[in-house]
C-alpha cells in the first residue's frame, strides 16, 4: 500500500525555493552549468534541477555532495 502525500504548509514550499535560490545562486557564482554540478556532486542532474526549483525535499546526502562540489559547509546553504 502506497503512501499517501500529504498537504505541506506554504512556509516549508517557501523554505524549499529558498535553498534551491542559494544552491543556484552559489553554483552560478563557481561558473557551473547543472550538468557541471551534477557531474562534480554526483547528484542526479534531473534531482538538482527539482532540488534548485524547490519542487522537492532534498536528501540530506545530496545536500552534503553539493555542498563539498560547490566547496561550501552544508550550513551556508541551507540557513
Amino acid at each position: 500500500m502506497g503512501r499517501v502525500p500529504r498537504e505541506l504548509p506554504e512556509w516549508v514550499h517557501q523554505e524549499r525555493r529558498q535553498l534551491g535560490a542559494r544552491i543556484r545562486g552559489r553554483r552560478l557564482h563557481s561558473d557551473l552549468t547543472q550538468e557541471g554540478l551534477a557531474e562534480m556532486s554526483t547528484v542526479d542532474r534531473r534531482t538538482l534541477q527539482r532540488i534548485e526549483a524547490g519542487d522537492t525535499d532534498a536528501r540530506y546526502g545530496d545536500l552534503l555532495l553539493i555542498a563539498r562540489a560547490l566547496g561550501v559547509p552544508l550550513a551556508q546553504l541551507v540557513m
